[in-house]
């Protein structure tokens, strides 16, 4: 199951170094301090960044500011803005490579799944291009003979864009490219675990031609840089991917201002399983939804429902399935599932499964921490027998860990599938179309995968119901969620007074 680190890449591994962006210039933090990443994979320091101040904080807001209020971005036409863009994207391409590895070594991220991402990302930056040149408001000739009403888009103004550590650049790729095409300005912060892609995109985007002060990126971590970013006012927009816990404390500051926030949390996916499905496919598409990303990912499909009648067979066919998935070096091509992204997260993740077995689950597959030499992973593990009111049911475990739950009728598993404080996907498998489309409508969860999981598209909206978040990332509104309405009431000809007669 698993593969061996490779000896020859520890020593060919390198430190790089980098500085924050801050109004067009790289440069240290007020204080001069940094911050160190080691590879979880390896366990070798990979990559070295400045680390950021509150006053680096308000310097970088100041920027955006300046640029938002001064700057060129926002009076540029959406056609400029998007051939900008445009090129963007292409240097992304060119440069994906870099960007897969900076990904793979410091987030512990398959290689070959890192490259992946990459596409995809390019794919949303030109998605977001195109919107840029069809964000459009509205008006109206029906109010009658003396008045017309226009309602503009306008650019919210800055976004405070703090993003994880599970997808570095695809998630950054979800956010800044629609603020930009809608002509805000940004401050962002990516994870101090894997901050390294999005520095490298501040190159990029200097490069395509992105105006000083625009995207300006500093390093930090939540406690001092992320509380100025999401307090400060001003700032007009909050743009937050992570846990529900912080997700909550970034609303508490950004309610100091009434910033519109956009939050993008936590999750705890069902998928659905009755006995007529193709289950050669999902048995596949299960595997994949568990382990994808080492199971660090809000999507990742952690619960399975499954209809009694089939419970064990299938159980037993994903353990087989799972013995197969190699484990080990992401920089590998061939490996599936990497390292954990740091040994205190490890130890949460065995904490849940410790808990479990402790409660009467069954580990019905591999369990525990894998020694590979150095670095941290975990062997995929799927619980039996596990019941909707205990924790790995309920509460985001957020590594390889699958729980098995099951149930005898659709309405009971409705009602699993609705038992947690999440909602952010689901998936069903049947070959009833009636079947699909009732839990399509009754699921509480912003998406409902049918007979596949964990597709995604720029096209298609994405978040979550209740805890796990607010608003939608991607799909044709993306950019005006960047932006605020403004209603132009025109009136034509001598106005009535209220004092004239009528």
């Amino acid at each position: 199951m698993t593969i061996q680190i490779r000896p020859q890449a520890i020593s060919d591994l390198k430190v790089r170094e980098f500085q924050m962006l801050i109004d067009g210039q790289w440069t240290a933090g007020a204080e001069g301090k940094t911050i160190e990443r080691l590879a979880p994979s390896h366990g070798v320091l990979v990559s070295r960044y400045q680390s950021a101040t509150k006053a680096d904080a308000e310097r970088a807001i100041a920027a955006a500011r300046k640029a938002f209020d001064f700057g060129p971005w926002p009076k540029m036409t959406g056609g400029e803005r998007s051939n900008i863009l445009l090129k963007a994207a292409d240097l992304i391409a060119q440069r994906s490579d870099e960007l897969a590895y900076l990904d793979a070594i410091e987030a512990g991220k398959p290689i070959s799944q890192c490259r992946g991402e990459l596409g995809g990302a390019v794919d949303i930056w030109r998605y977001a291009a195109a919107l840029a040149r069809n964000l459009h408001g509205e008006s109206y000739n029906t109010l009658g003979e003396g008045t017309m009403g226009v309602v503009l888009r306008e650019a919210i103004g800055v976004v405070s864009i703090i993003t994880p550590w599970n997808f570095p650049f695809l998630i950054v790729g979800q956010k800044l490219p629609f603020a930009l095409a809608a002509g805000c300005t940004a401050v962002v912060k990516p994870s101090e675990l894997t901050s390294g892609s999005t520095l490298l995109l501040g190159e990029i985007l200097m490069e395509a031609g992105v105006p000083e002060g625009v995207v300006n990126i500093i390093v930090g971590t939540g406690a001092e840089v992320g509380a100025v970013m999401t307090s400060h006012p001003d700032v007009d927009m909050v743009s937050f991917t992570g846990s529900t816990a912080v997700g909550r404390l970034t609303m508490t500051n950004a309610a100091q201002t009434l910033k519109k926030v956009s939050l993008e949390l936590g999750g705890k996916n069902p998928q659905i399983v009755f006995p007529d499905a193709n289950l050669d496919e999902f048995i596949d598409a299960a595997v994949f939804g568990a382990w994808f990303n080492a199971g660090e990912c809000c999507n990742a499909g952690s619960r399975l429902i499954l209809h009694k009648d089939i419970a064990r067979d299938v159980t037993a066919r994903i353990a087989e399935l799972s013995a197969k998935v190699k484990v080990g070096d992401p920089l590998d091509p061939s490996t599936q599932v990497g390292a954990i992204i740091t040994p205190q997260h490890l130890e949460k993740i065995e904490a849940y499964v410790s808990a479990a077995s402790e409660g009467g689950v069954t580990v019905s597959h591999a369990g525990g921490t894998l020694d590979l030499g150095m670095g941290q992973y975990m062997a995929p593990t799927i619980l039996s027998g596990v019941t909707r009111d205990m924790a790995v049911a309920k509460e985001e475990v957020f590594g390889p860990v699958l729980s098995v739950l099951t149930f005898e009728t659709l309405d009971e598993a409705i009602q699993i599938a609705n038992a947690v404080d999440y909602g952010l996907s689901a998936g069903v498998w049947s070959s009833n179309f009636d079947t699909c489309m009732t839990i399509g409508r009754r699921v509480r969860a912003g998406t409902i995968w049918m007979n596949t999981f964990m597709d995604g598209t720029p096209e298609l909206p994405f978040g979550g119901y209740r805890q796990s978040g607010l608003g939608r990332e991607l799909g044709k509104h993306a950019v005006e969620d960047y932006t605020e309405t403004k209603t132009l009431n025109m009136h034509i000809g001598s106005r009535t007074g209220w004092w004239m007669p009528r």
